[in-house]
């Protein structure tokens, strides 16, 4: 990549000339972490990110001003995207601006990677569900400590459903309070399948352990217990992508962990990465998630 020091520059990546602009403005000011810092991260991330972004629609949270400013969720594509971003148009049943397709954003590149960066988009999510297919590959149970928890209790939940849900599974911070266990599905469920399968783990592990966990959405059932959150697994939702940045305070980042490091947390901030931790872990363990790529 070219210099980024400067307000703006022109840049080629893979091929790929893109001008990136306000390079200097900072995104998050807690930390004085500026664009060009996360332009950075998302392109030395690529290598690791971009196979779990593959074939999946993106969505990305755009924080123009930054952190402290007002972000918005990006479904469709921007008319103003080069030529050689890859594009999915799919169904948009229950549009809330009553479209009936949208031109979804699909993520195969280096450069589409910085190209969002440049747009301050800090968060990707995607659903759990291949454009190829249709259906989905993988699973998840999203672990929300509710008031009076912490990511401490949600390690406890997450290796109870270790001791429940079948081989390989992977482990993730969200890169906020909680953290997201993951498996694959290589059995051609459809979601709302994988959806149901999971909401009955979660009332089970809710009945077993009532003081920890909590399977059902209603908020003032949430006081001391951990959210078990099956629904993430409806086609229609999205999920934070492993290795996106979060817009909090720190450019927190929602990481892959080891089943070790979960069992053996201590403090909330054993279980807490900015970018560039992340960066020096992928260097020393590699993908930790590989495990759910088909």
């Amino acid at each position: 990549m070219g210099e980024a020091s400067g307000a703006s520059t022109t840049v080629e990546v893979a091929g790929r000339r893109l001008k990136l602009s306000n390079l200097n403005k900072v995104l998050y000011p807690a930390t004085g972490t500026t664009k060009a810092e996360v332009i950075d991260y998302y392109t030395r991330i690529a290598d690791v990110l971009l196979p779990h972004l593959a074939d999946r629609p993106l969505t990305v949270v755009r924080f123009p001003e930054g952190v402290a400013g007002e972000g918005f969720f990006s479904k469709n594509a921007p008319a103003h995207r080069p030529d050689w971003v890859p594009v999915a148009t799919l169904p948009s049943p229950g549009s809330t601006k009553n479209r009936r397709t949208i031109d979804y954003l699909v993520a195969d590149a280096q450069a589409t990677l910085v190209w969002l960066a440049n747009l301050a988009a800090l968060e990707m999510h995607t659903p759990m569900w291949r454009v190829s297919t249709g259906r989905p590959d993988i699973l998840v149970a999203d672990l929300d400590p509710g008031p009076g928890t912490d990511v401490l209790d949600c390690a406890r939940v997450a290796l109870l459903l270790r001791d429940v849900l079948p081989e390989p599974l992977c482990v993730k911070t969200s890169g906020s309070k909680g953290l997201q266990v993951y498996g694959r599905v290589d059995d051609g469920r459809e979601s709302m399948r994988v959806r149901d399968d999971m909401r009955i783990i979660a009332e089970r592990l809710s009945k077993d352990h009532p003081d920890l966990v909590v399977s059902n959405m209603r908020k003032d059932l949430r006081g001391g217990r951990v959210l078990l959150d099956w629904s993430q697994n409806n086609p229609a939702k999205t999920t934070v992508s492993v290795y996106s940045l979060r817009a909090r305070a720190a450019p927190t980042v929602s990481t892959p962990v080891t089943w070790d490091e979960v069992a053996a947390a201590k403090e909330a901030r054993d279980l807490a990465f900015t970018a560039g931790q992340v960066l020096d872990r992928v260097q020393a363990h590699g993908d930790l998630f590989a495990p759910l790529l088909s």
